[in-house]
């Protein structure tokens, strides 16, 4: 019998007509609806590794590091590629220790990368590492101490690493806090509302806000913070269409799981990602007001399973697939330029 992992990389084929109808209406509505709203994608300079989807990033100083994967035809990588945003350049480092894997998670603490979890084909997985970019050495670090597991979410604040929500043949919601400095993993607060797999989690001035996601093949509409020093988690307004008194939030569709998310300038923003097929709409967060605007959609082709960094204020979106391809195009998205086609 399948499990949940192998059933979705599966199920992704069968999608190939939906994503072509869904593409085609997307192309039909971007010309119109599109023109209202403001930002613009431009194609960067191409991911230098083989094409993948499920991988993990992590930014150190003014680099982002983008590596392991699945590839397709049931292989997994654990490669990993350096990209310097000022020069449009990627280069290989040091392959991740371990078996290959992908759905795992990374993050970054103190100046170096953290990847952990994951899925290698077979089994769950549970083991971490630990990156240091001036040696360009990996390390073995105590095992992640929850269950193994799959499409968790992976962040840091406070200069502590966390691994929350997941997969482990059961939806999660527990959040585990990993302490560098004694090489130690805790159980913390669990995760507010519902239980999830495929979320998305951003950092703005440390508190780590946590959204979109699937629970037993709903996706969710909760949207909560994470305030590590006090370890308590704050429920904000619903990313759905939730509030009938109130008109803020009548146009949202923000809900989706596989979806990407990344900061610029003390805002968080995610896109592309699938609900009833594969999507590109790009929404914009600012915590000061809890509300949501909608920006210009992705404009590579829509997809699941990408990875987002920021580098010098600039968000970028790497890698992913849909149901007939997997990529390895690169795109940069600025919120405060007028759309254009030219640089595409």
């Amino acid at each position: 019998m399948l499990n949940l992992k192998q059933a979705k990389i599966l199920n992704r084929n069968a999608w190939m007509l939906v994503a072509l109808l869904s593409s085609a209406l997307y192309s039909c509505d971007k010309s119109s609806d599109d023109d209202d709203y403001e930002g613009n994608w431009a194609r960067s300079s191409d991911f230098e590794g083989v094409v993948r989807t499920e991988a993990v990033t992590f930014t150190i100083g003014d680099y982002a590091y983008v590596g392991t994967g699945y590839k397709g035809s049931d292989t997994r990588l654990k490669d990993f590629w350096q990209f310097d945003a000022s020069t449009g350049t990627w280069k290989q480092m040091a392959d991740l220790p371990g078996i290959e894997r992908n759905s795992a998670v990374a993050f970054t603490i103190s100046g170096e990368g953290y990847v952990g979890t994951g899925y290698d084909g077979t089994n769950k997985l549970n083991d971490f590492y630990q990156y240091d970019p001036d040696t360009n050495t990996w390390t073995q670090k105590a095992d992640f101490g929850g269950s193994a597991r799959y499409d968790a979410i992976g962040f840091s604040v406070n200069s502590m690493g966390y691994i929350a929500t997941g997969f482990d043949d059961n939806y999660l919601k527990d959040n585990w806090k990993y302490n560098p400095s004694t090489d130690t993993w805790t159980q913390v607060a669990s995760l507010g509302g519902y239980k999830r797999m495929g979320a998305t989690v951003f950092v703005i001035d440390d508190l780590a806000y946590v959204c979109t996601g699937d629970n037993n093949g709903d996706k969710v509409n909760d949207f909560w913070y994470y305030d590590g020093s006090a370890d308590t988690w704050t429920e904000l307004r619903k990313i759905s269409d939730a509030n009938s008194d109130k008109s803020y939030d009548d146009d949202y569709t923000i809900v989706r799981d596989d979806a990407v998310a990344f900061v610029m300038n003390g805002k968080g923003y995610i896109t592309c990602g699938e609900n009833s097929g594969i999507i590109a709409t790009t929404w914009e967060y600012t915590p000061s007001t809890d509300l949501w605007v909608e920006r210009y959609d992705f404009e590579g082709t829509p997809r699941i399973g990408a990875v987002a960094f920021t580098l010098n204020d600039v968000g970028y979106v790497v890698t992913g697939n849909n149901s007939s391809s997997q990529f390895d195009d690169c795109w940069s998205f600025d919120p405060t330029e007028d759309q254009t086609d030219d640089d595409n």
